[in-house]
């Protein structure tokens, strides 16, 4: 199929099937797709991935992307401030509050733990996560995925919690081994959270 994109079709078929979960008949699709686009709905989706690009940052408190110091989640009241939910990346925070089972705060670490990668402790938010464990957390629920490497940075962050006196839980049956979260349907999470196990 590559041998018909060539010149600038090929040039954006190939950028689009270097995105994650892209193939490349999706990326032919979305190609042929956004040359269809009226130039006014082209420039507002340039303009909002720009956008999202230069202004989206870190949370503050959670590490969750925002365009605020404080994320919304970090900022509403109403949630659960004793219990905090520990994922990997910026998008398993949307995928637990699909749930519809949570209602505390949140960490994100954006990664785990992988040596072979290079990716030791220090390239993840857990300094971060360590400052925010007070005497009002009563939970942290290690919601990472079901992987070796995974289930590895869970058993480290609950060691280096264990001296604060905090419950540090981890999802219970229902993420298959080596599954990864993001692909967990809402019922499946329902279960695993509810089945939490402690560490």
């Amino acid at each position: 199929m590559a041998e018909y994109h060539v010149g600038l079709l090929g040039a954006l078929v190939d950028k689009l099937n270097s995105l994650p979960g892209i193939g490349p008949r999706t990326a032919q699709r979305l190609a042929y797709h956004i040359l269809r686009m009226p130039d006014s709905q082209l420039e507002a989706l340039l303009k909002t991935i720009g956008d999202a690009h230069k202004n989206l940052r870190e949370c503050s408190v959670c590490r969750n992307l925002t365009d605020r110091e404080v994320c919304h989640l970090c900022a509403d009241e109403g949630r659960d401030s004793s219990l905090i939910c520990v994922v990997e990346e910026p998008k398993d925070v949307n995928v637990v509050e699909r749930s519809g089972e949570f209602s505390g705060l949140y960490h994100v670490l954006h990664g785990r733990l992988s040596p072979l990668n290079g990716v030791g402790p220090d390239d993840l938010r857990i300094k971060e996560l360590i400052a925010r464990i007070t005497p009002q957390v009563r939970e942290v629920i290690m919601a990472t995925n079901a992987t070796t490497e995974s289930e590895a940075t869970a058993l480290y962050i609950a060691k280096l919690l264990k001296p604060f006196g905090v419950l540090v839980t981890r999802l219970g049956v229902g993420i298959p081994s080596g599954g990864e979260l993001e692909y967990a349907d809402e019922y499946t999470l329902k279960m695993a959270l509810e089945g939490r196990i402690q560490l």
